[in-house]
């Protein structure tokens, strides 16, 4: 009788290996059905992952959404490092936007230089508050966050429907369900004309920087590494595991309620 063991140590070639195993599954898969679809493998491939890159305007745009799903990546991977599998960004981000998004309509007839800001903060706000309502229900009723954090993306949609066909639907928007346009005090400015990059992308660039220093360098890295790893050393280690999930989760929804601004 064969039995499944996992390794001790996890094989180092296979750490290279399996996500080059990945896409090479992922493009015999990929090709197959184009094939049953009767469409050309080859130049479906082409318009996939070579064609938004032939053009400095794709490169543009690439840079536009790789900023948002950065943050969000920056704040998963801490939780990540406690083992809690949040899946719920895509509603914390919702919410992140939801909350910046209120203080531009809020604030949309005015001229401010703080009015960006505070939709940052907000929408910090907003995607944290998100963040915790799973982590209130594992450590208090052990619920399984990562179905929590699933079911509360399609809350947060509910939520945004709700707003922009009722209470925020612009009053000279033709019947469309959309808020009022912000105004420039409530946009990120753009850096490069002729192009959709704005100033989001050093806000990124600022994030990787401090979230490398945080998980490299500070203590409290090493506190939810240990939790999620050991969770019986770190009690004996008097690190709270009621802490490193609250923690994790808060700033996972942090993360994603700012790349909802961005």
């Amino acid at each position: 009788m064969h039995l499944l063991e996992p390794r001790e140590h996890p094989s180092k070639m296979m750490k290279w290996l399996s996500p080059v195993i990945a896409l090479v599954t992922m493009l015999i898969v990929g090709s197959i059905l184009f094939l049953i679809l009767g469409i050309n493998p080859a130049q479906a491939m082409y318009i996939f992952f070579i064609e938004p890159l032939a053009s400095s305007y794709g490169w543009s745009e690439l840079a536009v959404k790789a900023g948002p799903l950065i943050l969000i990546a920056l704040g998963l991977a801490v939780g990540f490092r406690a083992k809690l599998f949040n899946i719920g960004a895509e509603g914390q981000l919702t919410m992140g936007a939801i909350f910046g998004g209120g203080i531009a309509i809020l604030f949309h007839e005015q001229i401010g230089w703080w009015i960006l800001p505070l939709m940052v903060l907000m929408g910090a706000l907003g995607g944290a508050l998100w963040g915790a309502i799973p982590a209130l229900l594992k450590t208090h009723f052990n619920a399984e966050e990562t179905l929590t954090t699933l079911m509360m993306n399609y809350v947060a949609l509910f939520v945004l429907l709700y707003l922009v066909n009722g209470p925020w639907r612009d009053p000279e928007g033709m019947n469309f369900p959309q808020s009022v346009m912000f105004s420039d005090s409530s946009t990120l400015p753009l850096i490069m004309e002729g192009t959709r990059i704005n100033a989001s992308i050093f806000i990124t660039l600022l994030a990787v920087m401090v979230f490398w220093v945080f998980m490299r360098k500070s203590l409290t890295a090493y506190k939810l590494e240990v939790s999620g790893q050991a969770p019986l050393a770190a009690k004996y280690a008097g690190f709270s595991s009621s802490k490193a999930i609250w923690m994790s989760l808060v700033i996972s929804g942090m993360m994603a309620g700012i790349a909802g601004i961005c």
